[in-house]
């Protein structure tokens, strides 16, 4: 017998229907925590497996005459599973050009670092990016025009987090497209320029200006409105 010590406010009868379903109840609660336990996240402590898959992007500059390789190899989490995932593992990059070498080791292990911590590491695209070289930087085949050789890098690897799903691709629409299409057609037919050695090189009109959303050599004047063919961006909205 247990004494009652404190004021009743309220009671309720336990029957045995009623302690079954809280019972069932637990165990239920119980058996959908259990998965959860053995979901693999990316942190420090995850071990290197034999093999990573990897992808290799080409890099070429005006500012060398050799070509700079990036490897970027991912681990595969949680494989088989519904909580299967794709994340960046490490990175190398090399180069027959010595003259960056210093640099270019520490910044693998860096980013390398980055992304074994885990979480998200998206923002290392942003802060690449954002390195200007104090001699000037230079346009890449297609018009866009890059900063330096570090934003280059993070224009690397944010294509690389793009094709692995942790980065969302952003596309044109279809309304987007047919009006680019419609103001690339309107500005040839108004220019109506032989294509020219320059011209070849990039996919957009010779004269065009440096859009400064996308950073693309792509802005064309029509009807008195700066309009980007490769973004869609205009100042008129």
């Amino acid at each position: 017998m247990k004494k009652i010590e404190k004021k009743i406010v309220g009671f309720e009868v336990i029957t045995e229907e009623k302690k079954a379903l809280a019972e069932a109840a637990n165990t239920e609660a119980t058996q959908t925590e259990k998965p959860s336990a053995d979901i693999i996240q990316m942190h420090e402590s995850v071990e290197r497996p034999d093999m990573l898959i990897g992808s290799t992007y080409k890099i070429k500059t005006p500012m060398s005459e050799h070509a700079m390789y990036v490897t970027i190899n991912d681990i595969l989490l949680n494989e088989g599973t519904e909580h299967e995932q794709r994340r960046p593992f490490e990175i190398f990059i090399n180069s027959k050009n010595m003259e960056h070498y210093q640099w270019v080791v520490a910044l693998t292990l860096l980013i390398s670092a980055v992304f074994r911590k885990g979480g998200d590491i998206t923002f290392i695209v942003d802060e690449l990016r954002a390195v200007f070289d104090p001699q000037g930087g230079y346009f890449k085949r297609g018009g866009k025009f890059m900063p330096s050789l570090v934003a280059e890098i993070g224009d690397v690897v944010e294509k690389h987090l793009k094709m692995i799903g942790m980065i969302a691709t952003e596309e044109l629409d279809e309304h987007q497209k047919k009006l680019i299409e419609q103001k690339r057609a309107e500005y040839e037919a108004k220019t109506e320029k032989s294509a020219s050695a320059s011209e070849e090189a990039s996919e957009f009109p010779a004269d065009a200006q440096l859009c400064k959303k996308c950073n693309t050599k792509a802005a064309i004047i029509m009807d008195g409105c700066l309009t980007c063919l490769n973004c869609g961006d205009s100042k008129c909205g």
